[in-house]
């Protein structure tokens, strides 16, 4: 009996040996996602596409391991890309391509090392004011918030108020976040805000539950106008009853997100991280509405920057690209 427990022991000892030694011998790869601040869309999205890919990237005997950081949207998140800083992102469509293309806020100082890995929702342009506000040209010498100085939603504001005939001197212009604007807009302490992120947006929702608040409409012939020379803004609607108290459609902008890395991402890990996300969408549906807009024949809208070769191979082998 006594020799039968010793034996078994020894058994047991052996095969946790060996798979222990099978776990650390198994290398771990860390790929990070920069998304944005935990007001907006980014932030969730990343966190459970970051779950997704460490649940399902595979790279034969390699453990990939993802995260989400928070980060401060597009612009930034550009600039840790072409540093070599993070390993993914998301970013607007239209701030890719001016990053890409030195144009812009981006004007001398291309970031040519860019990669698309694939397009991912339509982001909702939402000039959220106090009641009251209900044309753009309202808002002269009001306090506008458009995000941090060289970040897309300020490049959007000022094509905006240039537009309207306006400039930058006929508002009281703030540099808030969402979230930050999202107080300052229920304090009484701001006008308006512009937030682009996929809808319904966290600190938008939060707001309105407790104060009324206005979306107001980006569409006739000014923003037709704007739509010649800036293409990526495509017209769409917010549907009524997206937030309380906003009980009609809202004609307003769109623009598509994007997942970008960088050239310097091995081509192993761009196919596998790529895949995990396109065959896993439903999993992202159910952790944000904008998921349900994500889609493999929609892969490809919107990117006008070079693909990864990673991503580029899965996009082959699916037919999207032939």
């Amino acid at each position: 009996m006594k020799k039968t427990l010793k034996t078994l022991l020894v058994s047991a000892t052996l095969t946790a040996g060996l798979v222990s030694g099978a776990v650390q011998a198994q290398e771990r790869v860390f790929f990070g996602i920069a998304t944005g601040g935990t007001g907006g869309t980014y932030y969730p999205l990343g966190g459970m596409l970051a779950q997704v890919i460490s649940n399902n990237g595979d790279l034969e005997g390699k453990k990939l391991s993802a995260t989400a950081e928070t980060g401060n949207a597009s612009v930034s998140n550009a600039g840790l890309l072409g540093r070599g800083a993070i390993e993914s992102a998301f970013v607007a469509a239209d701030v890719l391509d001016a990053a890409y293309n030195g144009k812009n806020q981006f004007k001398g100082k291309a970031i040519t090392n860019l990669r698309a890995l694939g397009a991912l929702y339509p982001e909702t342009v939402q000039l959220v004011a106090q009641p009251g506000l209900n044309r753009f040209e309202d808002l002269k010498g009001k306090s506008v918030s458009s995000g941090s100085p060289g970040s897309g939603q300020w490049q959007l504001l000022g094509d905006l108020l240039t537009a309207h005939g306006m400039t930058r001197d006929d508002i009281k212009e703030d540099y808030s976040s969402f979230s930050q604007s999202a107080e300052k807009l229920k304090d009484g302490n701001l006008d308006a805000s512009l937030i682009t992120a996929g809808s319904p947006t966290a600190s938008i929702v939060e707001l309105s539950n407790g104060h009324e608040v206005s979306i107001i409409p980006l569409n006739g012939a000014a923003i037709k106008k704007l739509q010649i020379t800036q293409p990526y803004y495509a017209s769409t609607r917010l549907p009524a009853g997206t937030y309380k108290g906003i009980d009609t459609d809202v004609e307003t902008l769109a623009v598509r997100a994007v997942w970008a890395t960088h050239a310097a991402l091995s081509e192993d890990i761009a196919y596998a991280v790529t895949k995990a996300l396109y065959e896993n969408i439903d999993t992202l549906a159910k952790v944000h509405v904008k998921g349900k807009e994500i889609s493999l024949e929609t892969a490809l809208e919107s990117v006008s920057i070079p693909l990864h070769p990673g991503a580029e191979r899965y996009y082959r082998e699916k037919g999207i690209i032939k």
